[in-house]
């Protein structure tokens, strides 16, 4: 107990800090604009985030196991422009999900295989993928556009849940249920237990039994799946599939994860945290949004949110050791016993 507790301690002062950050938040954004925090808006903001939201999940199991994967804004717009193509080419809906799906377990498998298989960095294969998996759905589509989707479908994407008083979207419900299913798996098992394991050392955890490769690339399998599901709830709320669909998000969607207090170098991260940094990233955006901030520099945001979520919690250790240095200095000359030589002078 005393371990566990040692090891959520970090995770918890950080939640706590992104709670007061989102509750500061509203409070600032309710004064900039006396819509932040209508029901409208607050389903619009919901609406506009809910497949970056999608897409934090398994990007918080592959980074907390030490990988990453920056291929998954481009298996969406895949997903996209296949969901496109095939419905152009007369397939029933129920088919193209399917094939949709599979193409998306598929990418992920190659995904993992690549990083665990001929043991690349997973940085540079998904680069690699990123731009393989955009120039497919360039294939697929090209410069056509596919909009003569069924609106029972459309429908789903820009209509809110039932029963939820017409404040809540379909992506963010799928949000919801999937965060509290990805935090059992990860909190609650062994399989996450395992996740972790890995993230502090894949060769520790493999001399104890874990089976580093297998794992790894499950989680590249259900990134894949999940970036597709987002790729099929980002068609239907826009009723449009285009080959550069979600082009840049991978970004938003790293920026999350780590602003939630996963360590980039892995072993570290909570889905508690996932779900502040969702809400803290998704309040910015939307309150600079209605104060009329130039929406093309909202590339700022994300660059400073990287930036700090990498910086601050490894600023105590960076200065502790510049603190080193000096310490070293105090630290008195060894005694010359009798007979012993005495070194030379630098």
């Amino acid at each position: 107990m005393s371990n566990l507790a040692e090891r959520l301690r970090p995770a918890l002062r950080w939640e706590s800090g992104l709670a007061v950050v989102v509750v500061l938040i509203a409070i600032i954004g309710s004064s900039a604009s006396p819509n932040f925090l209508t029901g409208n808006n607050l389903f619009n903001l919901g609406l506009t985030n809910g497949e970056v939201a999608i897409m934090t999940l398994p990007m918080t199991l592959i980074i907390i196991s030490g990988e990453i994967d920056l291929s998954v804004a481009s298996i969406l717009g895949m997903s996209s422009a296949l969901l496109g193509y095939l419905w152009s080419k007369g397939w029933p809906m129920p088919a193209v999900f399917v094939a949709v799906a599979v193409v998306g377990v598929a990418a992920g498998a190659f995904n993992g295989l690549l990083v665990t298989r001929l043991r690349l960095p997973s940085l540079a294969v998904t680069i690699g993928t990123l731009a393989l998996y955009r120039g497919v759905a360039t294939i697929l589509l090209g410069p056509n556009t596919v909009s003569n989707f069924p609106a029972a479908y459309t429908n789903l994407g820009i209509n809110a849940v039932p029963f939820t008083g017409n404040d809540m979207t379909w992506s963010t419900l799928i949000f919801i249920v999937g965060a509290i299913i990805f935090g059992v798996v990860l909190h609650a098992t062994p399989f996450g237990r395992s996740i972790y394991a890995m993230g502090a050392s894949a060769e520790a955890a493999q001399f104890a039994g874990i089976r580093v490769k297998r794992i790894k690339t499950i989680l590249y399998m259900v990134s894949g799946l999940v970036c597709a599901l987002a790729g099929v709830l980002w068609t239907f709320r826009l009723s449009t599939a285009v080959q550069n669909n979600g082009i840049g998000m991978e970004l938003n969607v790293v920026a999350i994860v780590l602003l939630a207090g996963v360590s980039i170098f892995g072993g570290k991260g909570s889905m508690i945290g996932v779900v502040l940094a969702v809400l803290a990233f998704a309040g910015i955006q939307n309150a600079l949004l209605l104060t009329n901030f130039n929406q093309e520099a909202t590339g700022i945001v994300t660059g400073v949110l990287l930036l700090a979520s990498v910086f601050l919690p490894n600023a105590g250790r960076w200065l502790r050791g510049l603190r080193t240095p000096g310490a070293r200095t105090s630290v008195p000359p060894p005694v010359l016993t009798t007979g012993q030589a005495t070194p030379p002078a630098a």
